[in-house]
Order: C-alpha cells, then structure tokens, then sequence
C-alpha cells in the first residue's frame, strides 16, 4: 500500500524516525479498524478501557462551529506509546468524574504527546462522523454546546508539544474541519473564552500556525 504523506506537514518527514512516528500517529501505518476514506486513526472509548459514564449524556442535534485548543496541564512524559496513551485517557477520565464530578471525561478529544488520537466524552466519535451531531461536553463554560474539545498530552507554558503530536494535531483538526464545516478562523484556544492559562503559552503562541497548517491541508483535499 503506497504511504500518502501529502496529509502531514513535510519537516515531519525529514526526521527519520521522528517522521516514522508521526505517521503512525496520523494513522498512516496502523492497520487498525476499517474507517471512512479522509477519516485518520481515533481510538474509541471501548478501544482505550473507558469508564460508563457516571450520567447519561446529551447529543445535540446540530454541528460544532468552533474547535478549542487544550492542554491537559499533566507532565510532558517521553513515553510515546499507545499503551501510554491509553493509559492517560484512563486517568483524565478519572480525575474528571471523579474529582470534578463530570458525567464523563470533560473534552471531546486527547492527543497523546506520541501522536495518539483517543475519543474522550462517549459518543462524541460518532458525532463526528455524523458530521451534524454535538455531544453536549465540559471542556469550557459557554462553549461545550458547539465547539469540538481537544486536550492535548503535556503542559505547554514553556515548552512546545513534541512534532509527533503537532503533526497528528494539524491532521485531525483539519478532518474535524471538514466533518462540520468549521472554518479554520474558529481553532480557538481555551483562554480564549474563559479565564485560564491553557493551553499553555507556547502552545497558544503556536495557533496561528496551526490554522495556517489546517489551511494547507484542508487545501490538498
């Protein structure tokens, strides 16, 4: 099977193993389950070992309009593996049922700091598909009706996110793009829309350009 790398940002290509890893995380070289053409690897609730959720949930039948970028504000682990990032969406899960007193994990989405994209808040994968559904989340007040979460692994206030991760990241919001006709005007970070410091300020310094790399892809589509 030829690898279209036309998907992903080319320096991540000129990495050697780096670009190896980062395609995998694109969904480029997992096997994984049978999906729709354009759609990249994400691991379902029931893949990663989700909790019920502790309430019952609401989909909205409308699309997202906006995307918002998070971090999780965990430690920036050098463990990039699948199983790592299983494990991560476990514990955020935890912590926000159990701590929080949230139905279910508060985002949408997590992308692991090795590229891993995981669904959070159940349902919220085939309300994508869907591409006119929302499921109602707890990932910032005012907007968990209409815009699509995503934490990302790490905390980014003096750091950037590993090219792994960044590279997945510009891959699936651009399908998330697509999916709800989101234009990338509205990949928005957290601090946007509510008093905080996520997703850290590198991370934040960087959306420009993510919305620049969406653009890119969105463009060979």
């Amino acid at each position: 099977m030829a690898i279209d790398i036309g998907h992903l940002p080319r320096r991540a290509f000129l990495r050697g193993a780096a670009g190896m890893t980062a395609a995998a995380a694109a969904g480029l070289l997992l096997p994984g389950l049978a999906r729709a053409a354009g759609e990249p690897r994400i691991y379902s609730c029931a893949e990663w070992g989700a909790r019920p959720p502790a309430d019952p949930l609401t989909t909205l039948d409308h699309p997202a309009d906006r995307i918002l970028i998070h971090h999780i504000d965990c430690p920036n682990s050098t463990d990039y593996s699948l199983e790592h990032a299983f494990q991560v969406a476990r514990d955020d899960q935890a912590d926000h049922i159990d701590n929080n007193g949230w139905s279910d994990t508060g985002q949408h989405f997590t992308v692991s700091r090795g590229g891993y994209r995981m669904e959070g808040r159940h349902g919220s994968l085939d309300a994508l598909r869907s591409g006119d559904k929302i499921v109602r989340a707890a990932h910032c007040p005012g907007q968990n009706d209409n815009a699509i979460g995503i934490e990302n692994e790490g905390t980014y206030m003096t750091v950037e996110p590993p090219e792994a991760q960044w590279s997945s990241l510009v891959v699936f919001c651009a399908y998330i793009c697509t999916q709800y006709g989101i234009p990338v005007e509205e990949i928005k970070g957290h601090r946007d829309y509510y008093n905080t410091d996520c997703p850290g300020d590198k991370l934040y310094a960087r959306l420009p350009e993510l919305r620049s790399d969406v653009a890119a892809q969105l463009a060979t589509r």
